[in-house]
């Protein structure tokens, strides 16, 4: 594929040949498809790892898997949709589409504890202890599902010099017909010219957000299992510290993004409304439950 180097010019790294895809046969399978998949089934094994370690049924979490996977890609699907809808009215067609991302991962979390509501319900068991032992396998899942949009190019930030700033040749968006994702953005007014290959070309020059969420999520994660797991009160406060730590950080990332999801026409990131609403739902939550704790005690 031309135009498929990705740059890091800070940090003096060159990547030359970024596919999206691997063929085979006729078939072609997107590296995003591949990572979706891949964080799935890794999240699944550090859930069951930590069901072990604290006397559960590892058996449960593979049936929870079973149940969640498909609700939760369609809840995730539906939440972008959703916010798009400017886009997704005029092409429809373009719904069930996911080849080249548009998953939202507020909408697969709401859909995921939903199922998960059910599931618990069926199974008689506590929520709010799988709840927190699902906790460490899903940030697994996001920091690895975070690469899917390195490979496609997507889920980056506005213009920067800072150490991460990345570089993506403009002719990638010309060929693959996306020009427009960059217009209005104020990127195309800092694009750097580089000779590569004895040939002039333009590079846009942007904030690596998916990176940032990436690295926020494995010392959230780091946190969790390495301090936070030993010291809980009560079932649902892993989940609660990781809605606050992950809600944090993402709302100030999510200010970064050019491809920011909006509530309607008010130039509100949908996203960082739901961060705000869950830091402040999960802080009551984890006061009020610490605070019985030590009632108990």
């Amino acid at each position: 594929m031309k135009y498929s180097d990705i740059r890091f010019p800070n940090l003096g790294v060159v990547l030359p040949h970024v596919g999206r895809s691997i063929t085979i046969g006729r078939f072609q399978i997107m590296y995003y498809g591949i990572i979706i998949a891949a964080g799935f089934f890794l999240g699944l094994l550090v859930a069951r790892m930590e069901a072990k370690r604290t006397g559960q049924n590892p058996e449960l979490y593979v049936d929870y898997l079973l149940w969640m996977m498909i609700p939760a890609i369609l809840g995730a699907r539906a939440y972008y949709v959703l916010f798009s809808w400017d886009y997704y009215s005029r092409y429809p067609a373009e719904i069930i589409n996911i080849r080249h991302g548009g998953l939202g991962i507020a909408g697969g979390i709401l859909a995921g504890v939903l199922v998960l509501a059910v599931f618990c319900k069926k199974r008689n068991v506590s929520m709010a202890l799988m709840l927190d032992t699902l906790t460490p396998g899903l940030l697994v899942g996001q920091i690895l599902g975070r690469w899917g949009n390195f490979f496609n190019r997507e889920a980056f930030g506005r213009y920067t010099e800072k150490l991460f700033a990345m570089q993506i040749p403009l002719d990638y968006f010309k060929e693959n017909g996306r020009l427009s994702e960059l217009e209005g953005t104020g990127i195309l007014d800092h694009l750097k010219t580089l000779t590569v290959g004895g040939q002039n070309l333009s590079y846009i020059q942007v904030h690596p957000t998916f990176l940032y969420e990436g690295m926020w999520n494995l010392a959230l994660l780091l946190l969790i299992l390495l301090f936070f797991r030993y010291r809980k009160k009560f079932d649902g406060e892993i989940f609660c510290i990781y809605l606050m730590g992950y809600g944090f950080g993402r709302f100030f990332i999510e200010g970064l993004r050019v491809d920011q999801l909006q509530i309607g026409n008010t130039h509100i990131a949908a996203t960082q409304v739901l961060c705000v609403l869950a830091f402040f739902a999960s802080l009551l939550v984890l006061v009020r439950g610490r605070r019985k704790g030590k009632l108990a005690n």
